[in-house]
């Protein structure tokens, strides 16, 4: 719900490159926040949950665009490794993640039809560079940007200081490497 626009332009490209988008009736929040934040038992809830309502669903792949959710979706088998009853059911689930840039940059993709005329910088994020190890499938898409112009920070998967809920707990420590974070984009000269 927060990031409404985000999901519909995610639906578009994968439209525009040839799959049909399902949103499968009963899933619900990953649970990574949950986890991160030590309430594994509702971590595991949110995770049956998830692992009944998409495989119920006969899909082929599960796509997600958050990298945090991504991760947590990606490690169901690990969260539900002792449940007799979703063991192995989470562990199919998380065999068909996959983070929608991993997804787009395996394909032949179909590029955008406009240009974006401008330099641009990109800023890992942390669970989809260090948990999930995907670091280049983002460049590869903005390399099909047609007049899109990547320019790359320095250290630009280092911790922008969110993580989540980081960032209520420790203040202080999240605004300074925010700072950080703001030094490196700025020295860029990016205009995006």
């Amino acid at each position: 719900h927060a990031f409404g626009r985000v999901h519909e332009a995610t639906v578009r490209v994968l439209a525009r490159n040839g799959f049909e988008v399902v949103a499968p009736p009963g899933q619900d929040c990953c649970g990574a926040l949950h986890a991160h934040a030590g309430d594994r038992a509702t971590a595991q809830a949110l995770a049956r949950r998830n692992v009944d309502a998409f495989l119920d669903a006969g899909l082929d792949a599960v796509i997600v665009n958050s990298a945090g959710c991504g991760s947590t979706m990606k490690e169901y088998d690990e969260l539900l490794a002792d449940d007799g009853d979703y063991a192995e059911k989470a562990q199919r689930l998380a065999g068909l993640v996959r983070d929608v840039s991993e997804l787009l940059a395996a394909l032949p993709l179909e590029p955008p039809s406009g240009r974006v005329e401008a330099a641009v910088t990109y800023q890992d994020a942390c669970h989809l560079a260090h948990a999930q190890r995907i670091k280049d499938a983002p460049r590869a898409i903005l390399a099909a940007v047609p007049g899109l112009r990547l320019v790359e920070m320095e250290q630009a998967d280092r911790c922008c200081g969110s993580a989540g809920v980081y960032s209520l707990a420790h203040r202080d420590m999240s605004l300074a490497l925010l700072d950080a974070k703001m030094r490196g984009i700025a020295a860029t000269g990016a205009e995006v």
